[in-house]
Order: C-alpha cells, then sequence, then structure tokens
C-alpha cells in the first residue's frame, strides 16, 4: 500500500470522529489498523487505536475503549513519540472520568500537563487545566477549581495560532467556580460575556452549555422564572444537535426547577418529557448493543490477523516469538520442557525457478496445512517467511519431540502436489532443541538451537532430522 493511501485512511477516520459518525469511525480505524499492520507503519497503528479508543467512549462501551488505550499506550512505548503519548493521557483521562474515578483522572492530568508543557502543546495543557477544574468542581472544591480554571485559560493563551473557542470552554469552568464560591457578580458579568460572544453561532455545543450554566446561575440566586427560561433555551438547543447526555441532565434540572416553583402543569411536561428521553435513551442503548457485537468482531478479527501470516493461515513471527517467551518465563520457574521443531523444505527455490513463485506459495500453504494437523492443540506452529517454519511444543521429552518431528518429515513426504500433468514430491530438513533444563528463557537462543540442528540436517544430506544435544 502507497504512503499516500495510508494518510488518506488516516484522514478519513479523523473526519468521521469530528462528525460524529463512532460506528463508522470504528469501522475506518479497522481498516487502517489491518493496512498499518501490514505495512508496519506506526503512524496508522497510533491513529487507529487512539480513534478507536475515543469512539468506544463516545458510545458508552468503555471495556473496549481501555482495551484500545493500552493497545495505544504499549505500542507507543517502543514506536511512538511524546506526542502519541500525549495523545494517550487525553483519551485516558476520559475513561477515568466516566468511571468516576478521579484519583486516577487527576493523575492522568497531571501527565498530560507536564508532558504537553514540555512539548509546547498549550492547547492540550489547557484542556487538561480545564477538565482539572471540573472534577474539582465534582468533587465541590470551588478554590481550586477557579485556579485550575485560570492556569488553564494562561495556557489557551500561550497556544498558537490563537483559537478563541479554547478559551471559551475554560471560561465555562471559571463561571462554574465563581457560582460555586457564590461569586455571583463576577460569575454573571462572565456568563452575559460569553452569551453574546459571537464565536457562539458557529459551536452551538459551547452555546448549549452556557446557557445550561446561566441556569445554575439563576437557581443560585433563586431566580425560578429566569433559571427555567435558560434552561429551556438549553434544551431547544441540545435537542436540535441530538446531544442526548447533555439533554439528560438538563431536563433533570428543569424538573427539579419545576417541583421547586411549584408548578405542577410545566412539571408534569417537563416529566413526560424526561420519561420520552430516557426511553430514547433505552432504545439507543439496544441499538448501541448491535454495534457493539460488530465491534467486538472486528477487533477480534484486527487482533487474530495482527497476529497470522498472510499466506499459511499460521501464526506470524511476532507472536510465535511473544508467545514462546511467555511459556520459556514460566518454564524457568516450573521446570516444564519446551521443544522447538525448526524445519524448511528442500530445494524450494529450484522449485521457484522452475514453477514460479505463485507454486512455490501454493507449495508453503499446503505445506502449513499438513503440518498444522500433526501437532496438538496447545502447541504452537508460525511460519517464519519463506518456506521456513517453527512449532513450539509444551511439556513433551526430547524424544517424544523426535517422534513428532518424524510425524511431520512424513506427512511433508506424503504430500504430492501437481504442476503440469506432474506430480512433485516434497522433503524437508528438520532441527531439534529443547529449553535445557530452564536454562534457556527466549525465543531467540531456542530457536538459534533448533536453527543449528537444522543447517546439520541440511549439511547431512537434507530430508532428515538432527537433534541439537
Amino acid at each position: 500500500m502507497e504512503k499516500e493511501e495510508l494518510i488518506s485512511l488516516q484522514q478519513n477516520v479523523l473526519k468521521l470522529r469530528v462528525e460524529g459518525k463512532y460506528e463508522e469511525t470504528i469501522e475506518a480505524c479497522f481498516q487502517l489498523l489491518e493496512a498499518g499492520l501490514a505495512t508496519n507503519d506506526p503512524k496508522s497503528i497510533l491513529t487507529a487505536h487512539i480513534n478507536n479508543a475515543a469512539s468506544f467512549y463516545c458510545i458508552g462501551e468503555i471495556e473496549e475503549a481501555f482495551h484500545s488505550i493500552d493497545a495505544h499506550l504499549e505500542y507507543s512505548v517502543d514506536n511512538g513519540d511524546e506526542a502519541d503519548r500525549l495523545n494517550g493521557c487525553n483519551v485516558l483521562f476520559l475513561l477515568h472520568e466516566f468511571n468516576k474515578d478521579y484519583e486516577k483522572a487527576k493523575e492522568t492530568l497531571e501527565n498530560a500537563i507536564d508532558l504537553g508543557t514540555k512539548l509546547g502543546h498549550y492547547n492540550i495543557v489547557s484542556n487538561a487545566y480545564s477538565n482539572y477544574s471540573m472534577i474539582l468542581a465534582n468533587e465541590n472544591d470551588f478554590e481550586s477549581s477557579l485556579s485550575m480554571a485560570k492556569k488553564g485559560l494562561e495556557m489557551a493563551k500561550l497556544h498558537e495560532p490563537r483559537t478563541p473557542i479554547l478559551e471559551f470552554r475554560v471560561k465555562l469552568n471559571i463561571a462554574n467556580a465563581l457560582i460555586g464560591l457564590e461569586q455571583l457578580q463576577d460569575a454573571e458579568q462572565l456568563i452575559n460575556e460569553m452569551i453574546n460572544d459571537p464565536i457562539l453561532a458557529s459551536f452551538i455545543r459551547e452555546k448549549t452549555q452556557v446557557h445550561d450554566l446561566y441556569g445554575r446561575f439563576f437557581m443560585q440566586k433563586k431566580m425560578y422564572a429566569e433559571a427555567l427560561k435558560a434552561y429551556d433555551i438549553a434544551k431547544e438547543l441540545a435537542e436540535s444537535y441530538n446531544d442526548r447526555n447533555l439533554l439528560k441532565g438538563i431536563l433533570e434540572k428543569r424538573c427539579k426547577l419545576c417541583d421547586l416553583m411549584e408548578d405542577v402543569q410545566r412539571g408534569y411536561k417537563a416529566q413526560q418529557e424526561y420519561i420520552n428521553l430516557l426511553s430514547d435513551l433505552s432504545q439507543h442503548e439496544a441499538a448501541m448493543a448491535a454495534v457493539k457485537i460488530g465491534v467486538k468482531h472486528r477487533i477480534s478479527t484486527i487482533e487474530r490477523r495482527a497476529n497470522t501470516d498472510f499466506l499459511t493461515g499460521l501464526y506470524n513471527r511476532s507472536y510465535t516469538e511473544t508467545t514462546t517467551d511467555n511459556w520459556l518465563a514460566e518454564a524457568a520457574r516450573t521446570g516444564e520442557s519446551i521443544i522447538c521443531i525448526a524445519f524448511d523444505l528442500d530445494n524450494l527455490k529450484s522449485l521457484n525457478d522452475t514453477y514460479g513463485h505463485i507454486f512455490g506459495d501454493k507449495i508453503i500453504k499446503k505445506i502449513g496445512q499438513e503440518c498444522a494437523r500433526q501437532i496438538r492443540s496447545g502447541d504452537l506452529i508460525g511460519r517464519f517467511g519463506g518456506d521456513e517454519f517453527a512449532i513450539i511444543l509444551r511439556d513433551l521429552s526430547l524424544e517424544a519431540a523426535q517422534q513428532k518431528a518424524e510425524n511431520l518429515l512424513e506427512a511433508v513426504r506424503s504430500i504430492k502436489i501437481e504442476k503440469d500433468g506432474i506430480y512433485i514430491s516434497l522433503t524437508a530438513s528438520v532441527g531439534v532443541a529443547d529449553n535445557a533444563n530452564g536454562t534457556i528463557q527466549t525465543f531467540t537462543e531456542l530457536f538459534h538451537q533448533a536453527d543449528v540442528a537444522l543447517y546439520q540436517a541440511k549439511e547431512n544430506g537434507k530430508n532428515r532430522i538432527c537433534i541439537m544435544s
């Protein structure tokens, strides 16, 4: 795949997520992740993971969101830069905040502030301070909330190019903290300034939030009629772009307000609107359940393909190495025997030269299928590229492994592949080694021992087995 195609896939993911099309974003991330893994393009892989995480979060699939952000953070350790790790902090905060794990959320924001400041990404630093302010307000620590929000505004002003909406979002938290501190005159001045800001013509969610905040301000002053008017405006705005979560909070406040005003008629209507929304949310959840089933299927497919050799369907080198390393580490503690059988076909190059590489691929695929039938369900077979394979056997003696290798060799010899009316016989050379009573603790070392034995089999005339003693 060309670099331009990968960039196009990345841009499509970002576009869909900005548009709020989360199911489509997840599907696009699936395609991008598959392409990134196939071409070993770290940028594509990281972009897919981070946008998957944000999209899962937005459809309420928190477990899958954590799965994606864990994958992003783990992959970015070796393949990402500090900007990638900063993006990871941003999404991780959302998940902790959703679970109301405020201590972990704060820790994540502190990491984002430190790293973002170091990188000069003041927009992200501003956003982190703003989110910190929101958490502190939820904990009723309005003094600290105001301090954090003011720092967020300072960072927003450092961001280049100047982004007025970034500053506006921080001001929402400043006003909220001022209301909590009952500094109502300052809060009113700031809210009026924001309500009349021309920027709201382009940002309807922020327009909804500022009217919602205005309702809270009037509630604090016990000006209930004015509060209800502000909440009515916020309700209409939230309905206009179908923000169910924000709308739910607004409707709850309207119900409470009607009770305080003892307005039975309005209260009944407000309750009906709230009940209808809850029903709508329930239906939405049912629809999302179908999305989540599809999502989980796609993720399992991604993981399977990421671990699988495209030609044979066997495990690839990366998965084989990682899994074997885990088995060897456990075997070093338990004394379990781990065997590696390394084998490759004899004379594949001459077959490729004579009949072509497509025919050679057909042979390799057939070999993989036959050998996979010879191993136990708990064992592992992987292709290393070309015609080289590795089989890892657990809890088997070297003598039993030798018999297993004989079975494999016989399975290869029994294969007859037809080409132009001619049936071609195949042979292989095999090397066998074990983990030497737990002293060998890495796949690289174990495979090297088996590979040395394989080389000896080739030197001794091919079509045979050698065991590393």
